[in-house]
């Protein structure tokens, strides 16, 4: 049986290099209020839907960039435009994915997608 927070905190690890210690047993996400949707997520999004075989952690990628674009999701954006990167696609290519997402998303979506992947991937 698969745990689906271990594989999920290796694929984050993967996607993000240095953003999470190396020991899971290291890795708490916080108090507060709801502190446990950060485990939620690692489990279901990148433990139980980045580790599936059909496509593969580029294509993934700009299926999500596309989506994201689309939803707005600005505090997740800057983390996938880097985790893309880092899947090997290229900054054009993700330039052409913003230009793209502006015909099916609308420009205002696109324009603050250019925004936040240009100041995301000016850290690198």
């Amino acid at each position: 049986m698969t745990n689906l927070r271990a594989d999920g905190l290796r694929v984050f690890r993967e996607l993000l290099p240095g953003l999470l210690p190396d020991d899971d047993a290291d890795v708490e996400f916080g108090d507060g209020f709801a502190p446990e949707l950060m485990d939620i997520g690692m489990q279901t999004v990148f433990g139980a839907l980045w580790t599936r075989p059909g496509l593969a952690k580029r294509d993934r990628s700009l299926v999500t960039l596309g989506i994201l674009i689309a939803l707005r999701a600005t505090d997740e954006l800057p983390y996938h435009f880097k985790i893309a990167r880092q899947n090997g696609l290229t900054d054009s290519e993700l330039a052409e994915v913003i230009y793209h997402a502006s015909g099916y998303a609308g420009f205002p979506a696109a324009s603050t997608a250019r925004t936040i992947a240009a100041d995301a991937l000016a850290d690198d």
